[in-house]
């Protein structure tokens, strides 16, 4: 299928620029363009000058990580260079995953910071599958259609308890009425992003999760980012990704659930 291995190319993508390490204790925790931090200002990196510094290597956050990256975060937001501010704290994770500190889900693309999300293919009985149509004022991707649910994984969430709260939040759904849920798999999707003008970079590790519910359940919005949900068969629903009218995450992810 040509547009699934132009789909699978698109996750996989360098950078559209060069960019340089960002440091935090000697452990790489992302990459940003190489003038971009300098687009806050002289000023305010001087009065930065304790959390952040730049030599050859890359730039390089010292102290505290999470302390230093919430100074740099309001610095951008400062400077119109942060993407929606959410008041929400995402894990700064090593190369091994462990967490580092945390730093505004606002900032993550511009900074190059790895994330971390959970999505949910809700199917029925008889292999119809749930998706839905995320709301067209959201400010990624409005009104393409979804899983049933995906949402990012915050710093004080486990992935099951982001699930939880995800699956509530979009569906209306309770964990009981998530018959034989179990992990699909796993994708990393690396790519350019819109964000802050272009400079951004997507890392992101997306553990995908399958289940059925029962007859008679279906899924009702309690967040308001949900436009609305549908049950499509299996051909419509390999017509549609092809017609590009899913989320790129989601059309991997729904691909991989259908084995194609």
């Amino acid at each position: 299928m040509t547009w699934l291995a132009t789909l699978r190319a698109h996750a996989d993508q360098p950078p559209l620029r060069p960019r340089m390490p960002l440091w935090a204790g000697g452990v790489q925790i992302g990459s940003v363009e190489p003038d971009f931090l300098s687009q806050i200002g002289l000023q305010r990196i001087y009065q930065l000058r304790e959390q952040l510094s730049k030599d050859e290597r890359g730039w390089h956050l010292l102290g505290d990580p999470t302390a230093s990256l919430a100074l740099l975060a309001d610095a951008l937001r400062d400077a119109g260079l942060a993407h929606t501010w959410r008041n929400e704290q995402l894990a700064v994770p090593d190369a091994t995953g462990r967490m580092l500190g945390t730093v505004e889900r606002a900032v993550v693309r511009a900074l190059g910071i790895a994330t971390c999300a959970v999505h949910l293919v809700g199917a029925t009985q008889d292999g119809r599958v749930w998706v839905q149509q995320r709301s067209f004022s959201k400010p990624n991707d409005p009104g393409l259609w979804d899983t049933l649910v995906g949402g990012m994984v915050s710093a004080a969430d486990t992935l099951e308890a982001a699930l939880v709260r995800e699956t509530w939040e979009e569906a209306g759904l309770q964990p009981e009425q998530l018959h034989g849920l179990r992990l699909g798999g796993q994708r990393t999707t690396r790519r350019p992003s819109t964000d802050s003008g272009g400079a951004g970079y997507v890392v992101e590790r997306i553990h995908w999760y399958a289940c059925t519910l029962p007859a008679g359940v279906e899924p009702q919005n309690q967040d308001g980012e949900v436009a609305q949900f549908a049950l499509l068969q299996r051909g419509v629903l390999l017509t549609q990704l092809e017609q590009g009218a899913f989320t790129d995450d989601a059309a991997l992810i729904l691909a991989d659930y259908w084995g194609v």
